[in-house]
């Protein structure tokens, strides 16, 4: 069985955990901060005798919404890994039990290269349910759906975005860490480092093509929404442009007035009819001519 690495990871919401990470753990005050510091953004630094990392991970717990990333923080030396954070994150369930049977990685290079994957992993997997939720939407949109305030199209937007915003800062911790020398980290490390942080790179372009077609499509039916709302005002227009003069005729014909002509023609009322036909007719021919409807 080989030896794995030796790794302690803690929860830095819990007080115990906090106050062994800051009087007995031997970390300087910087770095102990760090690992139970409430707000963090992904990155890495190196000092003297390790590194700190700080990287982020879908959510994936039930009942929580995937782009409420987690952050998990790492310091790394030579001997140990000691890392926090202070929610369930599958990458590093995943490297639990690695480490239990026995199979899990020996060094903290390898160890953070394996957590690194692991993150993409499932990156990738929450942007490809990402992908079909808006193939879904793009196939069965309406306009309730189109006009609400949570319209699907913003709230994938929303989604991708929150990504997005932690993504961009791993990428470049990565590839910070690929260019470290004299650390823990040996050269086929530093290699491993620069191959997550392509992946990364491939990712947020994926990630961009998302949002991009969120845009496009949701721009896309407002404008064919757009234009069945010109067509239906287009038709309640002509349909009053034919009967406002038609309406001024009635209105003129039934004044309780003497002196109105027809009064004592039986036919009046037919030549009225017919000349309200000939008036509706002009204007409709008059609009087919303007090109109107």
């Amino acid at each position: 069985m080989n030896k794995t690495v030796d790794w302690t990871h803690l929860d830095f919401t819990d007080s115990d955990s906090a106050t062994w990470i800051e009087k007995e753990s031997g970390l300087d005050d910087i770095i102990s901060g760090a690992l139970i510091d409430q707000e963090s953004r992904p990155r890495s630094v190196q000092y003297e005798n390790g590194v700190m990392v700080i990287l982020r991970g879908v959510n994936l717990n039930p009942g929580e919404q995937l782009e409420d990333m987690i952050s998990i923080r790492l310091w790394l030396e030579k001997d140990r890994v000691i890392s926090t954070s202070r929610r369930r994150l599958k990458s590093v369930e995943g490297i639990h039990k690695e480490i239990e049977s026995g199979q899990g990685p020996e060094t903290p290079g390898e160890f953070l290269t394996l957590l690194a994957q692991n993150l993409s992993d499932r990156i990738n997997d929450a942007i490809e349910e990402i992908e079909k939720s808006l193939e879904y939407v793009e196939e069965n949109l309406d306009e309730r759906m189109t006009l609400s305030r949570n319209s699907p199209f913003s709230v994938l937007r929303r989604q991708s975005a929150r990504i997005r915003r932690y993504l961009a800062p791993q990428r470049e911790a990565l590839d910070r860490l690929s260019k470290i020398t004299d650390s823990v980290f040996s050269a086929d490390d530093l290699a491993n480092f620069r191959e997550q942080a392509n992946r990364l790179t491939l990712i947020l372009e994926d990630l961009d093509l998302v949002r991009e077609r969120t845009m496009v499509a949701q721009e896309e039916f407002l404008g064919i929404l757009a234009h069945q709302q010109n067509e239906r005002m287009l038709l309640l227009s002509i349909v009053a442009a034919i009967f406002l003069p038609l309406s001024f005729l009635t209105g003129l014909m039934g004044m309780n007035v003497a002196g109105l002509p027809g009064l004592e023609n039986e036919s009046a009322f037919w030549i009225l009819v017919i000349l309200m036909l000939a008036v509706a007719g002009a204007i409709m021919a008059l609009f087919r001519y303007k090109k109107w409807y």
